[in-house]
């Protein structure tokens, strides 16, 4: 029992290292965004020598991770279920992992790890728990948070409001948040002047180079009672954007009035990109339902008749019924005909029409049969 124990432990270690992708989450370029990953996973693992330890933390990070996920993404009942599941059984899901930071000492490795998992496997395992993921990203905003305070105005400085954009870790989020990473290119690229002063060359380089869909400039500044005055207006893919408001956390610390600040902003972006999206569904499904009622539809029905002036007459009247748009003979004689009835709409509504028109639509023995009423 020990002996296979350690196998599968064995195996679920050499699979994980196969699949990892271990890089740095700072590298210069586009940061990617995903609904699907999860940053900012701390691990702090011990063993007997730095290799083992990291090995060890690379999987605690994706069983960490995996409940952070249904969290954002599901509800508590899912993390609650989630959370039940064994290391073998979460192994499966994982797409990569890059490391945002570390720390490796003799027996211990601590770091902070971006995790990343596969959105079909995700997307099935939730919907096994009634929970439905569509995997839709809003538009990526590019923030340059703007500090303002008695010394002068700061892009790239640490500062509470720089870091509370930071912190917010919300890039693989339904509305993605890019804040620079504010290494040398940037700092050479784009000026705290040059955003005031709205440079729009300069601008639009750093976008292109963090392929944002559009850029926010968020002025921050301290307020009274260690409130933040938060700034943040313009024209954005979900609409006009108008915050200009002192939030003051109940701490009345700044750095939690910037947190205040930023998530609101955040939420209020979320919500209306789940408005639109849910105005965009419902017009899909109103024009497929006005699509499915334009719909030409076929249906092979029995008409019998007496004779000739009977068939002509019930032919005419058939024709003219609304929604019949077509009515092609497979077979006459002198008892009925095998026809092809061509209508729009669906069964139901051809049916009351052909009431209307003093006709009855009926299924008898499996075939439809067309008879004056």
């Amino acid at each position: 029992m020990g002996t296979t124990l350690k196998i599968c432990q064995t195996l679920v270690r050499l699979t994980l290292l196969c699949v990892l992708m271990l890089v740095p989450a700072h590298a210069a370029g586009p940061i990617e965004t995903s609904i699907f990953a999860v940053q900012g996973v701390e691990v702090d693992e011990t063993d007997a020598n730095a290799e083992a330890a990291k090995n060890k933390a690379l999987i605690s990070a994706q069983m960490k991770a995996f409940p952070m996920l249904a969290e954002r993404l599901g509800n508590q009942s899912l993390v609650d279920e989630v959370s039940k599941l064994e290391e073998k059984q979460v192994l499966p899901y994982l797409k990569s992992l890059s490391i945002e930071e570390e720390s490796i000492s003799p027996g211990r490795y601590k770091a902070k790890l971006t995790v990343r998992f596969l959105p079909a496997k995700i997307k099935a395992l939730y919907a096994q728990y009634g929970v439905t993921v569509s995997g839709e990203q809003g538009p990526s905003f590019l923030v340059l948070p703007v500090w303002k305070n008695d010394v002068g105005q700061t892009l790239w400085d640490d500062n509470p409001w720089r870091k509370a954009w930071s912190d917010l870790h919300a890039e693989q989020s339904e509305i993605p948040i890019i804040v620079p990473l504010g290494d040398n290119e940037d700092s050479e690229a784009l000026s705290v002047t040059d955003v005031i002063n709205g440079d729009k060359v300069k601008l639009e380089a750093l976008r292109r180079r963090y392929d944002a869909k559009t850029i926010v400039i968020a002025y921050g500044e301290p307020a009274d009672g260690g409130g933040v005055h938060a700034t943040m207006t313009g024209e954005s893919p979900l609409g006009t954007l108008n915050f200009d408001k002192v939030y003051t956390a109940d701490t009345g610390t700044i750095s939690d009035s910037a947190a205040l600040a930023v998530q609101r902003f955040h939420t209020v972006m979320t919500e209306k990109f789940k408005s639109d999206q849910g105005k965009l569904a419902a017009e899909a499904a109103a024009a497929k339902a006005e699509a499915d009622r334009n719909a030409r539809h076929a249906l092979a029905v029995s008409v019998p008749f007496a004779g000739p002036s009977e068939w002509n007459a019930l032919r005419s009247r058939i024709m003219s019924t609304p929604g019949v748009v077509g009515l092609d003979v497979s077979s006459l004689s002198g008892a009925g005909a095998e026809v092809n009835l061509a209508y729009v709409g669906s069964v139901q509504d051809v049916e009351n029409s052909l009431q209307a028109s003093g006709l009855s639509l009926s299924k008898a023995t499996g075939a439809w049969v067309i008879t004056s009423q």
